[in-house]
């Protein structure tokens, strides 16, 4: 069922980055639907008065009852401190723990029911791997988190979605990684959570090759003969509309109307797309999930933090879709 009045929560990210900066920033502002906000209260309360925002943080408390919407300078706080909050634009791997702490109970939270949606702003990967813990990315530490087979990763901006079929994969790696179970379960997830999630009943997809031309027909590579092309014919059995393998040189062109997604090989494939026609305005969408959760189409931007400059449209824009799919039932 839908929320009446949806409520967001949100974690702020890596603390030596822009995220508690755009956090704080549409905080000061109106957002689409009561947000609850997850990071350290001394240094989001700290980061504030630097950039000279005047946004109350108040302390959140579990089973608080909703407000029904957002009082633009007025943002609860469900703290987890952190061992260095003097850490702007620089990372600080005693933070990890703390960080994925608030990232995990966010997301049990959305799975109580305590929130409709889960919204994430930017970690720094590197800093966590840096601490020994394993941390590939948001998409694969929520899957684990709330058992979801298989997570799919989905950047939109406007009109145009692009979803992968590997996600933070070496490249050497994927041609591998790419199988016909994998693509038929991929594009299953994708096909799914376009009716339920975005109100598509009959969606279209477009499937990329892998190799430049498509393979050309087997001389710049097999993979589609033997692996992407099979899995969509499988597909079409069912009844699924795919539409493929394409050069992905073209298949982001001429969308409108004939694809409501284009699902591309591997990360690099489909995001510089998805970056160039909306940097900043494009939104990250986790697929697969029994949880909404969105995110930015950015990272941390270190060099950026604390000096006002950071621009926070995208995070925008993953609120207004976290609050428009929960609002939809997710």
């Amino acid at each position: 069922m839908a929320a009446a009045s949806p409520r967001l929560v949100l974690t702020a990210g890596e603390p030596a980055g822009i995220g508690p900066d755009i956090c704080l920033m549409l905080a000061a502002g109106p957002l689409p639907a009561e947000t609850v906000l997850v990071g350290d209260r001394r240094q989001l309360a700290g980061r504030a008065a630097a950039l000279g925002l005047d946004v109350v943080l108040p302390e959140y408390h579990r089973g608080e009852p909703r407000r029904g919407g957002h009082t633009p300078g007025d943002i609860p706080v469900m703290s987890f401190p952190l061992p260095n909050v003097e850490c702007c634009g620089t990372p600080d791997p005693a933070n990890a723990s703390a960080l994925l702490a608030g990232l995990e109970w966010a997301a049990r939270a959305c799975l109580d029911g305590e929130f409709d949606a889960l919204v994430t702003a930017p970690l720094q990967k590197s800093v966590i791997n840096e601490a020994g813990l394993a941390f590939s990315g948001h998409t694969e530490f929520l899957a684990e988190t709330t058992g979801a087979p298989l997570p799919v990763m989905m950047l939109a901006t406007g009109e145009l979605r692009i979803a992968l079929a590997t996600t933070h994969l070496p490249l050497a790696d994927v041609p591998a990684a790419i199988t016909a179970e994998r693509l038929t379960r991929v594009l299953d997830v994708l096909h799914d959570d376009l009716r339920r999630r975005f109100g598509i009943e009959e969606p279209k997809i477009r499937v990329c090759g892998l190799n430049p031309h498509a393979g050309e027909a087997g001389h710049l590579g097999r993979e589609e003969i033997d692996v992407i092309g099979p899995a969509l014919d499988e597909l079409r059995a069912r009844g699924v509309a795919v539409e493929g393998p394409v050069a992905a040189d073209t298949a982001f062109l001429d969308t409108a109307g004939k694809a409501d997604a284009v699902l591309a090989m591997y990360h690099d494939q489909g995001l510089p797309v998805i970056k160039y026609a909306g940097f900043g305005k494009a939104v990250n969408i986790t697929l697969g999930l029994p949880i909404v959760r969105t995110s930015v189409d950015h990272g941390t931007a270190l060099g950026l933090a604390g000096t006002g400059r950071a621009d926070p449209a995208s995070l925008g824009v993953a609120l207004r879709y976290a609050a428009e799919l929960a609002g939809r039932g997710g």
